[in-house]
């Protein structure tokens, strides 16, 4: 697929990298556990319901919730009544499973930790995630079953039913800090956790965020929702010292500003400012990425701002945003975990989500058109 984008001069990584030629720096040989992802793993059920099953939970034809005490027979009905697909879902898992997807070859480029129930929809998630070549090393646990988000389509809606269940019982004494997870850990160049995961173990973020700091490798994160930026903000300003790749969509950036008393509602002051705030290594200037949906994304990196024009897209062929945001950071992470220059990393983000928005849940072909 062509890209609309002009052709940016290649931006540097880091300050003091060498400036050379895309055409001169092949892609870096990856090894596989080069890209480590932590989160809340999600076994995605979808189906196409009916307006009585809608009304039956009091559902919105269109929208996103946490489960309650009334939704809990949906999962099992949802399985029973209809005909469903699975996939392994979840931000930072579909974020991940879109990098290796991008990458191809070798297989288990991303490792992925998270935590799951030992049960049916836990070991639908293992072959799920074992299909999309992923190295998802589980934390299992009875205590709670496998977290699921129930995606319930009636014609171009889906309404959405999360319940994290096991995903919020991730414990890093009992997983991260055990000498064969910690090695998959340090084998890794390239770190992404969404935002999400701060509600969950702040302790497992920072050992990971504090490693790649010492190290000197890419530690990213996501705002991933306005209510993280609110609610769990002493969390997240925890987290930011050690952050070299921040993202972000056009809301959550407007909710962190204001949080942060930036004084200012225009996007790229917000990135500016973002990119700004204190930083443990200073080997690498932080690189903040806004996503603006049709609008242009826009980056921090440097002493500048550059903008970026997204794929052009017809309306009629857009079948499902959700996911795009996961699809857009997995197809940067891609490009970020091959060293590739800047530009190249939005452009393979730009792909990713022009993707993922013409396919139903966070799917993809079996190969990228991608040069």
């Amino acid at each position: 697929m062509a890209s609309d984008e002009p052709k940016a001069k290649k931006l540097k990584l880091s300050e003091n990298e060498k400036t050379e030629s895309p055409s001169k720096k092949a892609a870096a040989e990856l090894s596989s556990n080069s890209l480590f992802g932590m989160g809340n793993p999600l076994l995605d059920i979808c189906a196409v319901v009916d307006k009585d099953f809608l009304d039956k939970y009091t559902l919105k034809p269109n929208d996103q919730i946490l489960a309650e005490d009334k939704h809990k027979a949906l999962f099992d009905e949802l399985v029973k009544k209809f005909k469903v697909e699975y996939h392994a879902g979840g931000a930072t898992q579909n974020s991940i499973k879109i990098a290796q997807w991008m990458i191809q070859e070798p297989h288990k480029v991303g490792t992925f930790f998270g935590c799951i129930g030992k049960d049916k929809f836990g070991e639908i998630l293992k072959q799920k995630a074992e299909e999309a070549h992923v190295d998802a090393q589980y934390y299992e646990q009875d205590q709670e079953p496998t977290g699921t988000c129930a995606a319930c389509i009636t014609g171009d809606n889906r309404s959405l039913v999360a319940n994290l269940a096991a995903a919020n019982c991730y414990e890093k004494e009992k997983h991260l800090d055990l000498e064969e997870n910690w090695e998959l850990v340090e084998k890794a160049k390239v770190y992404y956790i969404a935002g999400f995961f701060l509600t969950v173990s702040l302790e497992s973020i920072l050992k990971v965020a504090k490693h790649a700091s010492e190290k000197n490798k890419l530690f990213c994160m996501n705002l991933s929702a306005p209510f993280i930026c609110q609610f769990f903000k002493d969390n997240l300003m925890q987290v930011m010292p050690y952050i070299d790749v921040l993202f972000g969509n056009e809301s959550e950036a407007a909710t962190f500003a204001k949080e942060q008393d930036f004084e200012t509602k225009d996007i790229k002051e917000i990135a500016k400012k973002a990119q700004a705030l204190p930083k443990v290594n200073t080997k690498r200037k932080r690189i903040v990425v806004f996503t603006q949906g049709k609008d242009e994304t826009i980056m921090a990196h440097s002493d500048k701002i550059e903008t970026f024009p997204v794929l052009k897209i017809d309306p009629k062929d857009i079948v499902d945003t959700n996911g795009a945001g996961d699809a857009f950071v997995g197809g940067f992470l891609s490009g970020l975990v091959q060293e590739k220059p800047l530009d190249q990393c939005v452009r393979a983000a730009h792909y990713s989500a022009n993707v993922i928005i013409r396919r139903s849940g966070c799917t993809f072909p079996e190969k990228p058109d991608f040069k």
